[in-house]
């Protein structure tokens, strides 16, 4: 099974993934989190994504598309995979389109996390301070916000067409998230 998250940051498409992973047995694979590996690992691409990240805007398609591309191949994905964090532009969803496409395979669901910018401006806020994480300041997650609104919308219409998008609410219990995710995953 192939499936992509999508939702503005801190709609809980991590920790969804990530529940989804343990219960079908595919890996969930975070472009969020490859790219705090490499800038924590001080990697070309690391130092790259880095000064977007700060800006709280896209790691541009060429770089993103690579690394994607690169984790696709790994024997663990084969049976399927979570996306989380990607595509997030329409030259993104061709790209993938494209690998899947060279591998003879497709997205089979598309779940969009719903949720209300100002209680996510809130949650994100209170994870920068457990976490210590400088990329979460408030004017660079409202930008973030701002950026995934004008860049996505787009998404949401295309895999929409195709008949693949759900959306879920995101902010309820994150077990009652769960539910709702694997009873339409499964049906």
């Amino acid at each position: 099974m192939r499936i992509v998250f999508m939702g503005p940051p801190g709609a809980g498409k991590g920790t969804q993934a990530a529940l989804l992973s343990m219960q079908l047995g595919i890996p969930h694979i975070s472009t969020g989190d490859i790219f705090r590996a490499n800038v924590s690992a001080g990697t070309p691409l690391g130092i790259e994504a880095q000064s977007y990240m700060d800006a709280g805007e896209y790691v541009p398609d060429g770089v993103t598309n690579a690394m994607v591309r690169d984790r696709l191949t790994h024997e663990d994905a084969r049976p399927g995979f979570i996306l989380d964090g990607y595509p997030r532009t329409v030259e993104q969803v061709a790209e993938l389109d494209a690998m899947l496409s060279a591998e003879k395979s497709k997205i089979d669901h598309v779940i969009e996390l719903t949720v209300d910018v100002d209680v996510v401006v809130a949650r994100l806020v209170k994870r920068s301070a457990e976490q210590g994480r400088t990329d979460d300041t408030e004017e660079v997650l409202r930008r973030r916000l701002e950026v995934y609104a004008e860049q996505t919308v787009s998404l949401v219409e295309v895999y929409q067409d195709r008949g693949l998008l759900v959306q879920v609410d995101g902010l309820g219990d994150i077990d009652a998230v769960t539910t709702a995710i694997l009873s339409m995953v499964n049906s």
